[in-house]
């Protein structure tokens, strides 16, 4: 008599192969840490293509490299740029937090943002880096306790006071009394620095005019209209906005004949008087450190959310020709700075350390 199982063996067997196929998959996914090629999956996403960021993406590679997770070697890079556009960057939030990655590292604090949002369930770890303010972005990052954040999340952010800026300006010009600031007023880094602006001029008894600008094409016109009004000089900060078009800005300065004082290297080579900010290539390298940490088996749970802020000045002397209200460059401000731009091209004269 036939058994009662012996027609379900055909039935049973390609149950039994797509079973076998799907633990063999697993054991190659690692349980979601590597490829197939047994290389973790690591995806670099950022905003927009601004020198700041482009740098902080080049430093992130470098710092990978230098532990060892080098690309098509020992890990598998990709790369994602949203162009300035928000719908493209959630796009791309939603792609790199559907399980195709390993560990997401992202370059900008709109970048940050979208990734977190797409990655609310913790499918996937994140490390950020060139980020202004993660605690006033809404990801459940601490304003006050380093590690009080997303078990998933960790990163490092950049924010250099408006006031040191103000007061390296106050050495090349003593009458400095009113300054313009172009803003993007949805973007989160931008208020931040906003914020820190009005407070900081307060404190020094500097009147701050402000104009909005709510697309980069926006930027030239809310410049010119600022400088029309009788400003000593403009103030660039952390507003991607306002970044991808600082060459408009940088007009408009030239043909009111006042500076560019900028937070945001490296502007100085786009015509800025200075810039007095963080050296994002060296934010990026620590902000790949820290990520091969975590490739390395590190919880970013256990990893604090710290401001990291290695500062450069850079100079622009040929900025300084044509202006009206009496600039100048003290020997003490040459003699700090790590770059500097004149008549005969661009020279590195570091390393120094910047003034805080």
């Amino acid at each position: 008599m036939t058994h009662p199982l012996a027609s379900l063996k055909p039935f049973l067997l390609p149950v039994l192969l797509i079973a076998l196929v799907g633990a063999l998959l697993l054991a190659l996914d690692d349980s979601g840490t590597k490829s197939a090629s047994g290389m973790p999956r690591v995806a670099i996403v950022q905003h927009a293509s601004q020198a700041a960021l482009d740098e902080g993406v080049r430093g992130v590679v470098k710092g990978l490299a230098s532990r060892g997770f080098i690309d098509g070697r020992t890990v598998q890079l990709k790369f994602y740029n949203a162009q300035g556009d928000l719908p493209t960057a959630n796009d791309i939030a939603r792609q790199v937090t559907n399980g195709s990655a390993d560990l997401v590292i992202t370059s900008s604090t709109l970048s940050m943002q979208t990734v977190a949002n797409a990655n609310r369930q913790s499918k996937v770890r994140h490390v950020f880096g060139i980020v202004t303010n993660a605690a006033s972005a809404g990801i459940g990052v601490s304003a006050t306790d380093p590690l009080d954040h997303p078990a998933h999340l960790t990163g490092y952010t950049s924010l250099v006071p408006v006031i040191d800026a103000l007061k390296l300006a106050r050495e090349f010009n003593p009458g400095l009394k009113r300054v313009g600031l172009v803003w993007h007023s949805a973007e989160v880094s931008s208020q931040t620095y906003t914020a820190d602006a009005r407070k900081a001029c307060k404190e020094l008894g500097i009147e701050l005019l402000e104009a909005t600008a709510e697309s980069s094409i926006e930027v030239g016109q809310a410049a010119q209209s600022l400088a029309s009004r009788g400003i000593d000089a403009f103030l660039l900060t952390g507003d991607v906005v306002v970044l991808m078009a600082a060459d408009s800005l940088v007009k408009a300065a030239r043909t009111e004949r006042i500076p560019v004082l900028s937070l945001i290297p490296p502007n100085f080579r786009k015509g800025a008087l200075f810039d007095l900010g963080s050296d994002y290539e060296g934010v990026g390298r620590d902000t790949g450190l820290l990520a091969a940490s975590v490739l390395a088996g590190a919880s970013p749970a256990t990893l604090p959310i710290l401001n990291r802020v290695p500062l450069t000045l850079n100079l622009n002397l040929n900025a300084l020709e044509g202006l009206r209200g009496g600039w100048q460059v003290p020997a003490a401000v040459l003699e700090r700075a790590q770059l500097l731009i004149d008549k005969d091209g661009e020279h590195r004269q570091g390393p120094r350390s910047a003034p805080r």
